[in-house]
């Protein structure tokens, strides 16, 4: 079955790795994956910000893990129509807000979260 198209709610829309070595992870990932580097964005004192692709088509980011961040993981982004619409249901739903939303590269804007469990999850949304 294909994906479904890029932006549809409820699905994964953007990968992300914090990870203790970069050039490592993504070497690890382009092996056994075949993802190729796209571009790759300047976050200053952190370091660069490597977008990867499959296909050519940008699915997500790598960057080394800040200090404060004590191991490397992944981080999902989960599509949704409306980032406004969707904060108020985080808050409506017992989930706190840890940060935005925020307007990220490319024009999608997004919303780091924590659910009543305290597990963390993100979303994205277009403008």
């Amino acid at each position: 079955m294909p994906p479904p198209p890029a932006g549809t709610p409820g699905y994964m829309g953007w990968h992300e790795l914090m990870t203790s070595d970069l050039d490592a992870g993504f070497a690890y990932y382009a092996r056994h994956l075949g993802w190729s580097k796209a571009e790759a964005i300047d976050m200053g004192e952190l370091g660069p910000y490597q977008i990867f692709a499959h296909e050519a088509v940008p699915i997500g980011g790598m960057m080394k893990q800040p200090p404060f961040i004590q191991v490397s993981h992944w981080r999902f982004y989960i599509n949704v129509s409306d980032i406004k619409a969707a904060q108020n249901e985080v808050k409506s739903g017992g989930g706190e807000i840890l940060q935005g939303p925020m307007p990220v590269p490319g024009g999608s804007w997004v919303l780091q979260c924590r659910d009543p469990q305290g597990a963390f999850f993100a979303l994205v949304a277009p403008q």
